[in-house]
């Protein structure tokens, strides 16, 4: 019989920001799916999207799955400049395939710039989409540190997340 208690899984994601090809590293800022206007982008082999790195390892970690590094290596071409919304999917599928639901996430994005409220209710129904939940289910908090190491510089974004996921009988 399958494991029938809600689960908790905790993600973290950082990516140093640079800016954009070809003055820098940095691609295109995408943040929960959604693509926005910043001269600094994240350095990453993938898109670079730290929210949706961050949700896919909660529900990984959750479900006590091997995380998306483990999943998807950096070293592996094929993952190359892959849409994030690929890993959270197969996040989603993983959780379904173990009979659970996300019950809510808890999303905190620490970054100087861009300010995350102005994008927040983008954000969600992005989410609501891939993770099939309501809106009332995903909070989406932004902070900033301040102006203290990379992050409150400006040179890198940092994200929490705390998923809990319930039984789907």
């Amino acid at each position: 019989m399958p494991d029938q208690n809600p689960r908790i899984g905790h993600g973290y994601d950082l990516h140093r920001l640079e800016p954009l090809a070809p003055e820098g590293a940095g691609q295109p800022f995408i943040l929960g799916g959604i693509a926005m206007e910043h001269p600094l982008g994240p350095v990453g082999h993938s898109d670079g999207d730290a929210l949706l790195h961050a949700i896919t390892d909660a529900i990984l970690g959750a479900l006590g799955e091997p995380d998306i590094g483990q999943l998807y290596s950096d070293s592996d071409p094929e993952w190359h400049q892959k849409a994030s919304t690929h890993f959270l999917e197969g996040a989603v599928r993983r959780m379904m395939a173990r009979s659970y639901k996300v019950g809510n996430l808890d999303c905190t994005i620490i970054c100087e710039r861009p300010k995350i409220i102005p994008h927040k209710p983008a954000i969600v129904e992005a989410l609501t989409k891939v993770l099939g939940v309501g809106s009332d289910q995903i909070n989406v908090k932004g902070k900033t540190h301040e102006g203290v190491d990379a992050v409150g510089e400006g040179r890198a974004i940092e994200v929490h997340v705390v998923a809990l996921l319930l039984p789907d009988p």
